[in-house]
């Protein structure tokens, strides 16, 4: 693997007033089951341990603890069991290293939504029913439907991306990064670049279409650049004809959103029609099996805006790719999966000091008290969630995202650039 120079940080910095949605992943949750049942288990062997200097050497004993996670796989169109692999191996690796959760095991009752109202909505229920002390989420488009019930029950909701009003302003809710910013950090970009015109790719899916226009176009308006929103049907594999209608609007830079066969269909039409628009995308398009479709050459210095940094020489990267070759070797590192692993991850550090007894309150506790907690994969970022991270938004912990480039079909690292969320009127 390439030494890539140092990752590029997105340091967030000013007031968002209201609550935005987030394109965190377009993704739903589900159970082992396609029907939406939970069960547990981590999936990964947790008595091996993994060398990680400071955060080596304290196995986990005595009654485990059952800690929900809801993951995304199983729907038809959306399906990333790396997400849930890799907050597996995130949990293995705690137990074996980090005590798990107040000294004992950590056992995760699983269930998997197909970005499915019913299912989802299922899924909230059963963490419910179970009483459980919290609820971590690998990502999800439907974070509206799950958030309300089990905040509601006074579990704790804990993820690295969300962007509902209900993920981002809930009491009970503890978002590690500033992910639901992904457009206003694409809008920068191109503010920072000069252009006049960006164009939006997207699947044909409520929860991508709704955040680019409740959220992307009125980042990249109010930046003074037109915004154009086309989207894909899922499962195109020609989408040459929606791409060149794009393309027609004469746009220095694209967003392409959706997952890995609508990122295939629209990076090969970019590339076969001769676009020189900078493609842009969310971790989806740097995905192994996309860069192997298209080719290196399709995806050369595409901007991937991410929450992690899954390629650089910082500890908290080489940490995150020892975990996933100990627990998970099979799942792939470049995509989604980083998001799994700082969801899971992120919550067992940040409920590091936590004694005694498990529950829903005590573990609230413990989250709301969460200071300077290192995030998982993430260069030197830290979260807060004392609520002022970002003015507004009570819920987020983090100000900060990070951007890598795509060089010979690898992700690198970029310079750093500031970005000032839009003012709200």
């Amino acid at each position: 693997m390439k030494t890539p120079r140092r990752t590029r940080t997105l340091r967030l910095a000013a007031a968002v007033a209201s609550a935005t949605v987030v394109f965190a992943t377009m993704t739903a949750c589900s159970s082992d089951d396609e029907d939406g049942s939970a069960d547990g288990g981590t999936g990964a062997d947790s008595t091996a341990a993994v060398p990680s200097g400071a955060y080596a050497g304290n196995a986990a004993s005595g009654e485990p603890v059952k800690i929900g996670l809801i993951t995304n796989e199983g729907g038809q169109a959306i399906s990333q069991p790396e997400t849930r692999e890799a907050a597996e191996a995130a949990t293995a690796y705690a137990n074996a290293n980090l005590g798990g959760i107040a000294g004992r095991p950590i056992e995760l009752v699983v269930c998997k939504t197909q970005e499915e109202p019913t299912a989802a909505r299922n899924c909230a229920n059963q963490m419910v029913e179970q009483n459980l002390p919290a609820v971590v989420v690998t990502s999800t488009g439907l974070g509206s439907i799950i958030n309300p019930i089990i905040t509601g029950a006074g579990i704790p909701y804990a993820t690295a991306l969300g962007g509902s009003p209900a993920e981002i302003m809930s009491e009970n809710s503890f978002v590690w990064t500033a992910g639901s910013n992904t457009t206003q950090a694409m809008a920068a970009y191109g503010e920072e670049q000069g252009w006049k015109t960006a164009v939006a790719y997207s699947i044909d899916s409520p929860a991508a279409t709704g955040t680019l226009e409740r959220m992307g176009g009125p980042a990249f308006r109010s930046k003074g650049m037109e915004f154009e929103l086309i989207t894909i049907p899922f499962g195109s594999p020609d989408a040459t004809p929606q791409v060149s209608a794009g393309l027609d609007k004469d746009p220095q830079g694209v967003l392409v959103y959706g997952e890995s066969t609508v990122c295939t269909s629209v990076l090969k039409a970019l590339s076969t029609l001769g676009s020189t628009a900078q493609p842009m995308s969310p971790q989806t398009c740097a995905a192994p099996e996309v860069v192997s479709a298209v080719g290196p050459a399709a995806v050369e210095d595409m901007k991937i805006f991410s929450s992690g940094d899954s390629v650089s020489d910082n500890p908290e990267s080489v940490l995150f790719r020892e975990v996933m070759a100990e627990y998970a070797p099979d799942t792939p590192i470049e995509g989604f999966a980083v998001t799994g692993y700082q969801s899971m991850l992120g919550f067992v550090r940040a409920v590091e000091g936590l004694t005694g007894d498990v529950t829903k309150e005590t573990v609230g506790d413990a989250l709301r008290s969460a200071t300077d907690v290192p995030l998982p994969a993430g260069d030197g970022i830290t979260f807060t969630c004392n609520g002022t991270a970002i003015p507004g938004m009570q819920a987020i912990c983090g100000n900060q995202m990070i951007v890598l480039t795509m060089k010979d079909g690898e992700l690198t690292n970029p310079e750093p650039v500031s970005v000032v969320p839009p003012q709200q009127s």
